[in-house]
This record gives C-alpha cells, structure tokens and sequence, in this order.
C-alpha cells in the first residue's frame, strides 16, 4: 500500500514531512488532492454521510452531487444508518482518475475535536480496510480492497472544522502507520499503559484522567 499524504497549506506539509516523511512508501503531496491520479481518496466526513462541507464538498463538486446520496445510502444499508468513528467503507466514485472513496469519519457530527485521538482512528479503520476490506461496489465489486487499491490518498483528518493542530493530525496519523501497516501494535499491559498511549497521541505530558 502507497500513501500519498496531502496538503493545501504549508504547516500540514511541513508536519506531514516532520512525522512521515522518512518512510519509502509515503509521499507528500502540496496542493490539491484532486490533481493527483491515485485508487481512492479519503473523505474524513461525519458519521452520516453529510457531504456538504469542508473537503467533502470539494469531492461533490468534482465527482457530482449524486455522490453524497450514494454514500448516506451505504451509510444506511451497511452500517444502519451511521458509520462509527474509527470505521471506513468505501464507494465507487465513477471517476476514472480517482475511481473510489474510502469514508472515514473523524467525527460524529461537525464540532471541535479538542483532546481528540479521531484522526488516529480514522487513519486505523482507513488502514484496516485497506489490508481487510472487500470491495462492494463498482468495477471491482467482490476485489479485496488490499488487490484494487494500491495507493490511497489522505488529506487532513479533522485540521479543518475539527480544529485539529497540523502536528497533532500529522502524529496522530503516523502512529496508525506503525500499528497498522509497520505492525508494531501491541494491546495495553495496564489501564495505566492504555491511558498514557491514549493522552500522547494528543498532549505531551500524560495527567490523571479519572
């Protein structure tokens, strides 16, 4: 699996470089996600397939309105009507350049994502479903995700109405990276353990969160 990581604004290029850059199978990308001809793209949308915002809107206008409804219909067959932050699933875009969406939502509804480990776990379902998935719809309808898509490109998860910082998507996204597709996870030894990794991914300095 290739990553292209994406960027319309010089701090989230230069912290995409700081956390990923030093790994061969990931390239940074400044300027638009749609200039690139890549297998899928990430839509880091809400849990109910609203497309009407942020990059989401972007997609529509480029690969049409009918977009949206296709995505709020799996949303509603597949997953009963809401797709869970920390899991994706991917549509068919009708594009030739860029032939399928992975959604990923890094939110239930539009709001601030402060303290948040969103990002982590929408870069994990992303890699999840890249390494486990099935493709359900479109030209490689019944493929393993893992045969069809081979280079998925990431925009910035939760940097826009979430508010999250630059370098905190950027780290967020590179420890997904490691437990995923370098395999370096391990399962917490303690809730002690689990809660550190938890507040690191968002702060510097773990405090007491009971």
């Amino acid at each position: 699996m290739k990553i292209i990581l994406t960027a319309i604004d010089e701090p989230l290029a230069y912290a995409w470089e700081s956390f990923c850059g030093d790994l061969n199978f990931v390239t940074i990308h400044r300027g638009s996600i749609l200039d690139l001809e890549c297998d899928a793209v990430v839509s880091p949308a809400n849990s109910y397939g609203f497309m009407d915002g942020g990059i989401d809107a972007i997609y529509t206008d480029h690969f049409g309105r009918d977009l949206e409804m296709r995505v709020r219909e799996r949303i509603r067959d597949h997953h009963h009507g809401e797709l869970l932050v920390g899991t994706a699933d991917i549509v068919a875009t009708g594009n030739t350049q860029i032939p399928y969406m992975i959604i990923a939502p890094t939110m239930r509804v539009p709001m601030a994502l402060e303290n948040s480990v969103h990002p982590y776990l929408a870069a994990r379902a992303v890699f999840l479903l890249g390494k486990h998935g099935v493709i359900s719809d479109g030209p490689a309808k019944g493929t393993k995700v893992a045969d069809a898509i081979r280079t998925i490109a990431i925009p910035g998860l939760g940097t826009g109405v979430g508010r999250v910082g630059a370098n905190t998507c950027a780290h967020q996204v590179r420890q997904a990276i490691n437990d995923l597709l370098l395999e370096q996870y391990r399962m917490p030894e303690s809730f002690a353990d689990a809660s550190i990794r938890h507040q690191l991914l968002y702060r510097e300095v773990p405090t007491r969160l009971q």
